[in-house]
């Protein structure tokens, strides 16, 4: 059977092989077979950035293994002089430690 059996010349062939690499449809050994189909993606560049900033807004995204499931931020209605003035009375009644030295607090 001869190299050319489907018409192809030599640079066609390697032209579909370039292009087919391009997509992802070529796979290399074992460890990646079959090769997996890009996904085909409906949205804007735009949308999918809008869509980044909410989840970074919202505290959605883990930057590792330590982070991963990524915590939600605790909801709060307090603000920050509530906060502070809640420290500050906390502090006073010896409700608060400072390092190693003052643990457990001393509650008086």
């Amino acid at each position: 059977m001869s190299a050319h059996a489907e018409g192809k010349t030599r640079a066609q062939v390697r032209a579909e092989l370039a292009a087919a690499k391009q997509a992802g449809e070529v796979s290399f050994g074992d460890l990646d077979y079959p090769p997996a189909r890009p996904a085909a993606s409906h949205k804007t560049r735009a949308q999918v950035r809008a869509e980044l900033d909410q989840a970074r807004a919202a505290g959605e995204l883990s930057s590792g293994d330590l982070d991963y499931p990524p915590e939600q931020p605790p909801a709060t209605h307090k603000t920050r002089a509530q906060v502070r003035a809640e420290l500050a009375a906390a502090k006073a009644a010896g409700e608060v430690s400072f390092g190693d030295l003052d643990y457990p607090p001393d509650n008086r």
